[in-house]
């Protein structure tokens, strides 16, 4: 009983904010109460915490069959979401620059339930950092890491309740083909053999910020010529977006464009095999990203 008045009371709070739901999603799940989604998150920054406690003294798992399976579903999950997106604006005539929520009758509902299957994908993409816990590949859950997962999560919960469709169709039809290619990375980066062929990692990380730049122009596009899609939520959009710009060209920078000291050039013996600049020692892959490590 307690639990249901405190439910009762945080959706009176968030209905209040954010004022009426649309009436086309309520039933859906998990979308009815705030509470699951909190509940979630929560217990996500705290595996990662726990986690991390326990993996301490503990050797790494390798985990690599689990690895595959994982992101070729996600890979397919994201094929899917772009494939239905597409097909779903084009039936509804949706207008690039600016699209209502309402002037596409089916094809708004259409949009509205590969959103939903979008948002929901955010909670099993928890698990990439599940997985960094397990492997004890700890400088791979950077803050960057933890709020993207953890924010995005809960934006989605609020943009299926208000704005279900219409503008909310872009950002996700660019992530998912940019999800399609990132986990199709990472599951081949699993794989030994395979990550001499894996080049192409920089470029990557160049789509992401182009498509977070996209998704600015294309929301701000909807402020400049109205169409009646929320302002307030235009404003919010651009500007998490700006944050996650601002965190990922700190990431390329440190990632992409940091050289080695001269110290560890120093110490890199002569008669070692170097790639790229680097002691071959200092490379290991992590789930498609590359861990630096001491040379030994």
């Amino acid at each position: 009983e307690h639990l249901k008045a405190f439910d009762q009371e945080v959706n009176a709070f968030v209905d209040y904010m954010f004022g009426p739901r649309d009436a086309r999603v309520r039933g859906w799940f998990l979308l009815d109460s705030y509470l699951p989604t909190f509940f979630l998150t929560g217990a996500y920054l705290l595996c990662i915490w726990l986690g991390n406690k326990f993996m301490k003294d503990r050797p790494p798992f390798s985990l690599r069959a689990h690895l595959v399976v994982y992101n070729l579903g996600i890979t397919l999950l994201s094929l899917y979401m772009l494939i239905e997106l597409i097909l779903a604006t084009w039936e509804g005539r949706y207008n690039l620059q600016c699209q209502n929520l309402h002037s596409a009758g089916e094809a708004d509902i259409r949009v509205a339930k590969v959103l939903w299957w979008y948002y929901f994908s955010k909670v099993i993409e928890f698990m990439d950092t599940i997985f960094f816990v397990l492997r004890k590949k700890s400088s791979q859950i950077t803050f960057l890491h933890v709020y993207h997962h953890a924010t995005m999560f809960n934006i989605w919960w609020c943009v299926l309740n208000w704005i279900p469709c219409g503008q909310s169709f872009f950002g996700p039809t660019l992530n998912s083909f940019i999800h399609v290619l990132m986990y199709s990375y990472y599951g081949l980066s699993v794989i030994p053999s395979m990550r001499k062929y894996l080049w192409w990692k920089k470029y990557l990380t160049q789509a992401q910020l182009i498509q977070f730049l996209l998704t600015i122009v294309h929301t701000l596009s909807a402020a400049v010529k109205p169409c009646g899609f929320p302002f307030g939520c235009l404003m919010f959009q651009s500007s998490y977006m700006a944050t996650l710009v601002i965190l990922f060209i700190n990431f390329y920078i440190k990632t992409y464009r940091k050289t080695p000291s001269r110290t560890a050039i120093k110490e890199t013996p002569f008669t070692t095999e170097v790639k790229n600049g680097f002691h071959k020692d200092y490379f290991a892959a992590a789930n498609g990203f590359l861990n630096i490590k001491k040379a030994q």
